[in-house]
């Protein structure tokens, strides 16, 4: 979540001008671009404590050290809470969770070697600092009551909300990390095209990056409980959206159904002014409680947006959500695994192919069942690990169809292999974890804190 622009942009005066703002996000094919984001747990070698914001070895003091490499600091209050370098930008999670928000770029390639100086860069700052950055999709040691806050406006408002909305908001805030990717599409068809893919296979991505069993120190029985976390968050702005399979979906559909998600914030003049659980609806008609008397800005629109939690969230562009963090191969093999199903018009068919006749119970039910059974999970007489390696060949296919090739001469379909050894294993990385917690941590989850360390 980076820092939103300055408030500004012309009033919303009709509701055609949401649904046109999601229309400009369309462009052609040869405009399309990729935009990888990544989050992980910071924290102290000494101790394996999350960092606290302060101090000489803290949050506050990671960002600045940053700006050497050119990354420019936004102060909220006085304080460094993200950094801009062009279209990147460099974000804190609540928890302290820092996130790598990629500049939208042409091919699998240019992302991965994004990711890989972001993670040099870190890695300088945190020998510096003795700090540590760790890729897993929840933190495996530390308490909520262990995890300090950032000092984010909108953090506040979303913290003192989210316990009135379901269980586990908090831990979604402050003890998840995950790693997704952003695709654009063409039209309002082809955003439809993709949207349903995508939506459908999600829980196929959160089983092949499943990375997240263990919960304050002991297996906790899942082996994506970062996934699981999203069940029980805001029933409101999260999970399935089975009206995107509907007949008719498409840009004003997505708009009725943000306009009924209830609001947390409006900022204004770099500060956020609580307006949680009040009606975007009410906004336009000027009755906001929060602001009487104001009308919305197109920016209270998108940042409005940032506050739905689907598995896949539609902006002026599509993001991927299903999938837990993890070390820097896995990073680069989601933004694959996506390119090839959604940028290969061949592929995109296939997968439609493959999911165009589930039931929206069956696609519960995956959602449902995914999180603790991952790979495992019975499917119309089949598993998800079979259904897996459909998916990836799909994928793969799409990939070297596209034909992107690196300086080597390797085409993007290589970013795969990680997923595939994982699909033809049907051990998760979760399940590997395991394995090692088991056996040679000895029942302990303090090596984790090295063994998937960036």
């Amino acid at each position: 979540m980076s820092a939103p622009p300055p408030s500004s942009g012309a009033p919303i005066t009709d509701q055609r001008q949401l649904t046109a703002w999601f229309s400009s996000g369309c462009k052609p094919a040869c405009d399309w671009r990729i935009g990888t984001e990544h989050e992980k747990f910071a924290f102290r070698l000494a101790d394996l404590r999350p960092l606290p914001y302060d101090g000489p070895d803290g949050i506050g003091a990671l960002l600045t050290g940053l700006t050497r490499f050119g990354w420019a600091p936004v102060e909220e209050n006085g304080r460094v809470i993200a950094l801009t370098k062009g279209l990147a930008s460099v974000s804190l999670e609540p928890g302290g969770q820092v996130e790598l928000s990629g500049a939208p770029v042409g091919t699998i390639h240019e992302t991965c070697a994004e990711v890989h100086e972001h993670l040099r860069q870190i890695k300088i700052i945190d020998d510096e600092l003795g700090t540590g950055m760790a890729g897993l999709g929840f933190n495996p040691k530390w308490r909520r009551e262990d995890i300090p806050w950032m000092p984010k406006g909108r953090y506040k408002i979303m913290g003192e909300y989210m316990p009135k909305r379901g269980s586990l908001g908090i831990d979604m805030m402050t003890r998840t990390c995950t790693v997704q990717v952003n695709l654009d599409f063409s039209s309002e068809a082809d955003m439809v095209h993709k949207f349903r893919v995508s939506l459908a296979l999600q829980p196929i991505a959160t089983a092949l990056f499943a990375n997240s069993p263990f919960t304050e120190g002991k297996p906790n029985g899942f082996h994506s409980f970062r996934s699981q976390i999203w069940t029980d968050t805001d029933s409101d702005r999260c999970g399935d959206l089975p009206f995107v399979f509907e007949q008719g979906f498409g840009f004003e559909r997505y708009v009725e159904y943000a306009l009924d998600v209830p609001m947390y914030f409006v900022y204004r003049e770099g500060r956020y002014i609580d307006a949680s659980g009040q009606s975007f609806r009410d906004f336009l008609k000027g009755r906001l409680p929060a602001l009487p008397g104001e009308t919305p800005l197109l920016t209270d629109w998108s940042d409005h947006l940032t506050t739905l939690f689907p598995e896949v969230r539609l902006k002026k562009f599509l993001e991927m959500r299903g999938a837990d963090g993890g070390p820097w191969e896995r990073l680069c093999a989601l933004p694959a695994l996506w390119v090839g199903l959604l940028y290969d018009q061949e592929a995109l068919d296939s997968a439609w192919d493959l999911v165009k006749d589930w039931t929206a119970e069956e696609r519960a039910a995956l959602r449902r069942d995914v999180p603790r059974l991952a790979l495992a999970t019975p499917f119309r007489g089949r598993t998800v690990r079979e259904i897996a390696l459909e998916v990836l060949a799909i994928s793969s296919a799409g990939l070297s169809r596209r034909a992107r090739r690196s300086d080597c001469g390797g085409d993007e379909s290589g970013f795969l292999q990680t997923l595939f050894a994982i699909a033809t294993s049907g051990e998760t990385p979760a399940a590997s974890l395991l394995k090692r917690y088991y056996g040679a941590w000895g029942e302990s989850v303090d090596p984790a804190f090295q063994e998937v360390a960036y």
